[in-house]
């Protein structure tokens, strides 16, 4: 079952830590980029196809454009030697895994990966066994001998597995999946054969209060420590694969470098579409060092090979607006030219490799079209118009999508074709079937002196974003899953991460507003909630805070306050729903961290949403 804090510890989360709390540990500093033999191979991947994989990547120059990590994936393991816990290669394939004491090392082929520029990533579960055995034991390369033996998994081996992988064969990066505390339970046809041995799962990917959220978050911070532990120069990347489960989105951004926002993508329109929302309306919970993850690029297969371009260029330029991990999931052996061209556009990706962090939020949210629009380091704008039907769209982007002046020239730059075109005020833009039309944005700031919150995400976090029970997210795309088809009663929301902290909305989707003054840029959040801000040059913070409309308990009042360093520098007046939005102020120049504060009754299963409305740092 789920385990709530006490109401005394959440009370003490709201005190100030002058100190940011997301994940900065490792090198995920800009979302990895790189290779993982999974979508290509499933398990069936051995020595000849990863090094042939590396060679393309060098050899295509995609390794010169950031493609860095290349990962083996679930297959590679034998089994666990019983005698001192040791896990085993399957050396049939990988040969130069072979040692004379029989221990096995992947040291030789991570020496010639490092040696030939790139870096090497390994696959393991948080369980006893894998994904492949839970799920898709029909696969080649199973673990075998006996129950124990096939037990490869980190659980009860964090420690020496580490150890092994890291400081002894030279890895850079390890995948870590949640199968093995998730499948096999007493209705598992494994178990009942005798082939595993019973785990009572830790998670239930359909019932968040049937998750053990602590006990599963224990399990992977358990790995961070060991990672830290044995790379002291902190070159290593924690990915975390949890599929969106166990409220990770909550939590997954303060242990990993990367965390799974959902199931496994598949090669199709649909499922694409339901990754990427379950990411899409994240933003503050992604930042340098933590990115969401809607799993690996699917560039090349299916409905996104070599006769869909549309889509292969939709699909990539979408995970590249998120900053997701940029994994090609493809055998590249059989890569075209204009497959190649797509992954290898070196404008789509400097906006994934962008280093400001800043995840792409929203400016328009329908089931037809979405506009993506991102801030990039040197101030300009990124914007994405996607058309998510089947069907061609005419869509409108608006400079106050963008938050430029509409009474100001606003330049575009196309991505992918290198067309230029100009407006004031708004322009209309005809869209194909599933095609993402991506520009480079110039223009007057409508903030002449500084920036909103919404547009720096990568610099906000919500280290307590008031939610009390975590619920379901309703606004994800429910494409089929293709191993289940149509069995069931359908594919229901599952996520956790609703009422969390939205960017130019509530918490729960809505337009933000206060005693009925609307905001379309705010950062919306729960009441009894603390968001840190980095803060480099800006010298004053300003905002108009209240209570949202769509508040429903609407019982207790709200006091907001500002603090820098740990140091409280403003603060309202307690304010109630349906009171007139009331200004804040607090100069933080030399400030490091602010740190915005709404507190207000404690006690009841929900928070009332909040308002920072038009919330920015200025620099004067």
């Amino acid at each position: 079952m789920t385990v709530l804090l006490p109401l005394a510890a959440a009370a003490q989360d709201l005190r100030p830590t002058g100190r940011w709390s997301a994940n900065v540990e490792g090198r995920a500093q800009l979302p990895p980029m790189g290779w993982n033999s999974w979508n290509a191979f499933q398990t069936d991947i051995d020595e000849e196809k990863l090094l042939a994989s590396a060679r393309i990547i060098i050899d295509t120059g995609l390794a010169r454009k950031g493609y860095r990590y290349v990962n083996i994936d679930d297959g590679w393991w034998l089994q666990r030697r019983q005698a001192d816990g040791r896990v085993l290669i399957r050396t049939d394939n990988f040969p130069s895994a072979r040692t004379a004491d029989g221990n096995t090392s992947f040291r030789p082929l991570t020496d010639r990966l490092h040696a030939m520029g790139v870096k090497a990533g390994i696959y393991s579960d948080i369980g006893r066994n894998s994904c492949g055995q839970v799920f898709t034991s029909n696969m080649p390369n199973q673990p075998q001998g006996s129950v124990l033996e096939k037990e490869i998994g980190l659980y009860g081996h964090v420690d020496g597995d580490i150890r092994t992988y890291f400081a002894e064969w030279g890895f850079d990066y390890i995948k870590v999946d949640g199968c093995g505390i998730r499948g096999l339970g007493p209705d598992s046809a494994a178990v009942r054969a005798g082939r595993h041995r019973l785990f009572q799962p830790l998670v239930d990917v359909d019932s968040l209060g049937r998750t053990d959220i602590p006990a599963t978050r224990k399990l992977y911070e358990d790995v961070a420590s060991a990672l830290r532990q044995y790379n002291p120069d902190g070159d290593y990347i924690l990915s975390l694969c949890l599929w969106g489960a166990a409220d990770i989105r909550s939590w997954g951004r303060n242990v990993g470098g990367t965390s799974r926002t959902s199931e496994d993508i598949s090669a199709s329109w649909s499922r694409m579409l339901h990754n990427l929302d379950s990411t899409a309306r994240r933003p503050l919970y992604a930042h340098p060092g933590s990115w969401n993850d809607p799993d690996m690029l699917f560039v090349g297969t299916g409905e996104f090979d070599a006769n869909h371009l549309t889509e292969a260029r939709s699909h990539f330029t979408l995970w590249a607006m998120v900053n997701a991990p940029l994994l090609i999931g493809y055998d590249l052996r059989k890569a075209t030219p204009e497959l190649l061209a797509i992954l290898g556009n070196e404008r789509v990706i400097a906006l994934n490799q962008d280093a400001a962090g800043n995840q792409a939020v929203l400016a328009h949210d329908s089931d037809d079209v979405q506009i993506f629009v991102k801030t990039l380091a040197d101030g300009d704008k990124a914007v994405a118009i996607l058309n998510r039907l089947n069907q061609p769209v005419e869509a409108v982007l608006t400079a106050d999508h963008l938050k430029l002046l509409d009474d100001a020239d606003i330049d575009l730059t196309d991505l992918w074709s290198g067309a230029s075109m100009r407006f004031r005020d708004e322009r209309k833009l005809q869209l194909a079937a599933h095609e993402t039309l991506v520009y480079i944005a110039r223009g007057k700031r409508r903030l002449a002196d500084g920036r909103y919150l919404s547009e720096m995400p990568g610099r906000v976090n919500p280290a307590v974003d008031g939610v009390v029970v975590p619920e379901v997210e309703p606004l994800i795309h429910r494409g089929m899953l293709p191993w289940r088809s149509s069995r069931g009663d359908g594919e229901r929301p599952r996520y956790g991460g609703w009422g969390g902290a939205q960017v130019d909305s509530t918490p729960y989707g809505e337009t933000a507003g206060v005693a009925g003054r609307r905001f379309h840029t705010a950062i919306g959040v729960l009441a009894n909630s603390r968001i840190e801000v980095r803060n480099t040059t800006a010298r004053r913070f300003t905002a108009t805070v209240g209570v949202d409309d769509s508040a429903r308990d609407r019982r207790y009042p709200v006091t907001f306050r500002v603090y820098g360093d740990g140091k409280l520098l403003a603060s309202s007046k307690p304010l109630r729903f349906g009171e007139a939005a009331a200004p804040i102020a607090a100069e933080v120049g030399g400030v490091k961290l602010i740190e915005l504060v709404a507190e207000g009754e404690r006690g009841g299963r929900f928070n009332d949403p909040v308002v920072w409305g038009d919330a920015a740092l200025h620099d004067r």
